[in-house]
């Protein structure tokens, strides 16, 4: 019931504020939720050209509102956190996403960007290895000394499951690479099917599951569940992911191998040269990549691709373009969730046709009101689609569908498809257009439309037992509280009981534990059963004690996702630090509210939400109730570097460097990167024109360094 987007096809210039606050708040669920179904559970509730127009979308208006950027933006996260039942493996460098392209211009913007970060000219040539984007499973691979010794997924980016023993059946692995080799090396690669491998064993489990199912219904013991495949990418992940090594053997797998992890030495000056030497070490390198002597020709090959795309023997859904010189590559880095120096340009995406059955409502945590519709099942792009996202009673006008309409799906603008438009409109007998509940569908409570705002809400808050349960499972999650055996079902079960209402009351279920054992499949004589409320429980005390960004992320704050919840972390240090900025910064003009808004990646939008926050006597005393309960632990500094814990602020024109550039580099040695001058600033580095924070600086008795002593302090050579 996570809050939809609020409406698609408006421009991002001719949104309000509060209308892209709003929609980036609806993207970043909806893709976190994409995002857990694709990476750990390998049973995607999209196709990919969908993700890609969700995720155009979230970049868009992130470009046109730049303050409004969320710290849980799709932009500054990739997949979501191992699946149970293999060992955690963490990655000496982060397996991050790539950001997409769907048009020359796009591709062009992405060329022009790598140049203005490097500050090269437009005569400088950007040579680009293009190579055909694999729908499989990404891989990370360790050698150390030459030999294999771990495999993992990617993961959340930064950690995967171990799944070393299933990597090892595959004949394309390499068990030991050919010298000379680095002592320690991470190379990544994709795992997939062919298509005819996977037409051959969709029909042998097909086979299998009808035999089971026969057998079921015969009375016989009809054996372990068969799972039916739907594509290749999941018939590959599924395999991977197999307990016993033994059935991963038995599966048709294949691996490419494209790119490099943690090194301990160089291995190439070039990525081309990089491929080259994977081929060396007896490494597949997909044989259609190509290096292309400019950015212009990359048209071309998409275009070539494309035409192809059919034919080849496994399915690819666009190119990966990846800057050649790797010295480029170390200097432009990361930004958020994606590397600066390669995109993957995707091919275009699928429709169908279908009709529109019943409009119903959800209603998210936050209380906002989606209408979603219901349609007759359709395959669109070899996936079943039921529903789709009407985002808003805008929307619904805009589009004046109504229930009994033909419709046009486009699976490409949302995780459950959008409508495009109407099939019919001019058909006899059409209904009434559809009008937006005036009350909540959950509790009764007038649903408004506040000015300005784009989204229906339900005023009951607190009462509502939507939001309730919907802020309980957020705050239970795995990417909050982590709370093993405390899902949805769960959630429900003991809120319906009343047992829960509030996150504290978590903490406080042993008082209920005679209740929760004379539950069915809670307690009793069954084997196994008696174990349920202890494992609970027991997950429920290691919880006790969590980072503080989880804490903040898991209090389900409007606008403050993962990424914006670490930030107030390494901010504040401490929950007791923060809890009293923020009570502080309600002041306007404070010293408090000044250091909030001063955060690089705070915007105003979101230092508002959080003062709303504090402003609300209940969630003060919320909050109280359950640090009562749980102590956070005190943030870590922000990196290992010469600038651990100190705060920087540039201003003025860097000559040597882009400004980009310098901050990316920053943040590297470990330092908070902020946008505003205070007593509380280490370091300000002046460039030229500078104006008020240099004054400010100067009047502060700030350290003010030139951009000769900051390339200093920061390891360049001399500009």
């Amino acid at each position: 019931m996570a809050a939809k987007n609020p409406s698609p096809a408006l421009p991002p210039e001719e949104m309000t504020e509060a209308e892209a606050a709003q929609e980036l708040e609806s993207l970043a669920a909806r893709i976190a939720e994409a995002n857990a179904a694709y990476h750990v559970h390998d049973s995607p509730i999209m196709s990919d050209a969908d993700y890609d127009a969700l995720f155009r979308r979230n970049q868009a208006i992130e470009a046109r509102f730049p303050e409004l950027v969320r710290e849980d933006s799709p932009s500054r996260r990739v997949g979501d956190a191992p699946a149970a039942g293999f060992a955690k493996a963490r990655h000496g460098t982060p397996m991050l996403s790539l950001d997409n392209a769907f048009s020359p211009e796009d591709f062009a913007e992405f060329a022009a960007r790598i140049r203005r970060f490097l500050g090269l000219s437009a005569e400088e040539v950007l040579r680009f290895v293009a190579e055909p984007k694999i729908d499989g499973l990404s891989v990370n691979l360790t050698y150390e000394d030459g030999v294999f010794t771990r495999g993992a997924t990617r993961g959340d980016g930064t950690e995967g499951e171990d799944i070393t023993e299933n990597l090892k059946t595959l004949d394309e692995l390499p068990r030991r690479l050919k010298p000379p080799f680095p002592d320690r090396i991470e190379i990544r690669g994709e795992v997939f099917m062919t298509k005819a491998d996977f037409m051959a064993f969709h029909a042998e489990q097909t086979r299998l599951f009808e035999e089971r199912e026969r057998r079921r219904e015969a009375g016989e013991k009809a054996g372990e569940a068969v799972r039916i495949p739907v594509n290749p990418r999941n018939a590959a992940a599924g395999s991977l992911r197999q307990l016993d090594p033994k059935v991963t053997a038995r599966r048709p797998l294949r691996l490419f191998a494209y790119a490099q992890g943690a090194s301990s030495s160089p291995v190439a000056e070039t990525h081309w040269d990089y491929l080259e030497t994977l081929r060396r070490w007896g490494f597949r390198v997909n044989p259609l990549s190509q290096l292309l002597d400019n950015e212009h020709a990359a048209a071309d090959f998409q275009a070539g691709m494309g035409e192809r795309r059919a034919g080849l023997d496994y399915d690819i859904d666009g190119i990966v373009y990846k800057l050649d010189r790797l010295d480029w590559q170390s200097r432009l880095g990361f930004v958020g969730r994606a590397p600066r120096w390669a995109i993957a340009w995707k091919f275009p995406a699928e429709r169908a046709v279908t009709k529109l059955l019943e409009i119903q409502i959800q209603v998210g945590r936050t209380g906002a009101l989606t209408p979603r519709a219901v349609m007759q099942p359709v395959n669109v792009g070899g996936v079943m689609v039921q529903h789709a996202t009407l985002h808003n009673e805008d929307e619904v006008a805009r589009r004046d569908a109504r229930v009994g309409d033909t419709v046009e799906l486009q699976r490409a603008g949302d995780v459950i498809p959008q409508i495009i438009r109407v099939v019919d409109p001019e058909r006899p007998g059409r209904g009434e257009p559809w009008q937006p509940p005036a009350t909540c569908p959950e509790c009764g409570s007038p649903a408004i439309r506040p000015e300005g705002e784009v989204v229906r809400r339900c005023t009951g808050g607190l009462i509502c037992p939507a939001q309730q349960v919907e802020r309980l499972i957020h705050f239970a999650s795995r990417n909050a509280m982590d709370i093993e055996g405390l899902g949805i079902e769960n959630v429900v079960l003991l809120h319906e009981a009343k047992l829960v209402t509030t996150p504290a009351d978590i903490f406080r279920l042993k008082e209920h534990v005679a209740t929760l054992r004379g539950w069915k499949g809670w307690g009793g004589s069954a084997k196994g059963e008696s174990k349920k409320v202890a494992n609970l429980l027991a997950a429920i005390e290691a919880r006790r004690s969590v980072s503080l960004e989880r804490f903040i992320f898991a209090l389900g704050i409007r606008r403050i996702g993962e990424q914006n919840a670490r930030l107030l972390a390494r901010h504040y240090h401490t929950a007791e630090a923060w809890r009293q900025a923020m009570l502080d910064a309600r002041i306007i003009g404070s010293e408090a509210r000044e250091d909030l808004g001063g955060i690089q990646g705070i915007g105003p939008a979101i230092a508002q939400e959080l003062v709303a926050f504090f402003s609300e006597t209940r969630n003060v005393e919320a909050l109280d109730d359950l640090l009562r309960e749980v102590s956070p632990e005190p943030a870590e500094a922000v990196a290992e570097g010469a600038l651990s814990g100190k705060s920087i602020v540039f201003t003025g024109s860097l000559e040597t460097m882009t400004r980009q550039e310098a901050e990316a580099r920053a943040e590297q040695m470990g330092a908070k990167v902020v946008k505003s001058v205070s007593k509380k600033t280490d370091f300000v580095v002046v460039g030229a024109d500078a104006g008020s924070k240099a004054k400010k600086a100067a009047e502060l008795g700030l350290a003010m360094l030139t951009e000769a002593q900051w390339r200093e302090m920061a390891g360049f050579a001399e500009g």
